[in-house]
């Protein structure tokens, strides 16, 4: 296993490369000056090829992705243009705040996705079967800015339930992670159901309902084990996605995350700030796919890194 990790971190390089370098164009191609945003919108020309030589804006392209490059290889990310705090500093405040969500989404979207794709499965062909993949197609569907305004309309100002915005007690936690995770629970939902139907019809849970087992230990102890491995895929990438696409959520609810940091990062073309965001999200993604990987041995002894 310890071959298999390795081998996957050194693939996983040329990825983080490709991350680096569509970034450091990205931001650099959009319009807008950085130091003129700084500057002010009245400030003297002088006063805007200062902040412009401060932060080696006035070096060509090549040198600043050199100079970037060599900054990631020491783990110096730079400075924000903005805050002028080291950008480590900023994502160490940050980054926390999204996996929290994250984690509490994913959470949510795993319980109640793989029950409802369960009670499906169990329930095929009825209308118990319609109404949840009904509600399934409605999560998968329903845009999470349009979700989290009308959580926030009905739940925290007509019935005043959670806090509007903000991070601090478990009740802010629980509108941005349902808003987060309703489309991750409806996706989950439909895999459930999909791989329990088809391992419900294998030969070994024909074999267990022969031998007298019931209902409950056939799907618990049997099937659903087996069922698990495409639902934990989903659910892997579906996290690394939660992760990166909080952006939206943590702006509504007004959550003290990475995304909402990048937003006000892209708008002040805090270059440095931008491409640690997106090079720390890249670096997450990639090491929780490794960790589904790795935890499929456990789920399905038949898989081994050998």
């Amino acid at each position: 296993m310890t071959q298999y990790t390795l081998r996957r971190l050194l693939v996983a390089l040329p990825s983080l490369l490709g991350v680096l370098i569509i970034v450091f164009l990205m931001v650099r191609l959009a319009p807008g000056d950085p130091a003129q945003l700084l500057a002010g919108e009245f400030a003297d020309a002088a006063t805007v090829e200062r902040i412009r030589e401060r932060f080696g804006l006035n070096d060509s392209m090549l040198v600043q992705f050199q100079r970037f490059i060599t900054g990631v290889a020491q783990g110096d990310l730079g400075r924000s243009t903005r805050t002028n705090r080291p950008v480590t500093t900023e994502l160490i405040d940050f980054f926390p705040n999204t996996v929290e969500l994250a984690l509490a989404s994913i959470i949510f979207a795993l319980v109640v996705g793989i029950g409802l794709g369960i009670l499906s499965a169990l329930k095929s062909n009825t209308w118990i079967d319609a109404l949840s993949m009904i509600l399934a197609l409605i999560g998968v569907s329903m845009p999470t800015f349009w979700f989290g305004l009308l959580a926030i309309r009905f739940f925290a100002v007509e019935m005043p339930l959670f806090p509007v915005a903000g991070r601090g007690t478990f009740s802010h936690l629980v509108l941005p992670a349902i808003t987060l995770g309703l489309s991750s629970t409806g996706i989950i939902a439909r895999m459930t159901r999909s791989a329990l139907l088809e391992v419900l019809g294998q030969d070994y849970v024909r074999t267990a309902r022969a031998k007298g087992g019931t209902p409950r230990s056939i799907v618990f102890k049997h099937a659903l084990r087996n069922a698990l491995v495409p639902v934990l895929t989903v659910g892997g990438l579906e996290f690394g996605s939660l992760l990166a696409g909080a952006v939206i959520t943590e702006t509504v609810f007004t959550w003290p995350g990475v995304g909402r940091m990048l937003v006000t990062s892209v708008l002040s073309r805090d270059y440095p700030v931008v491409q640690g965001t997106v090079l720390l999200i890249a670096v997450a993604f990639i090491l929780v796919n490794l960790l589904v990987d790795l935890i499929y041995g456990l789920i399905d002894p038949r898989i081994r890194y050998d």
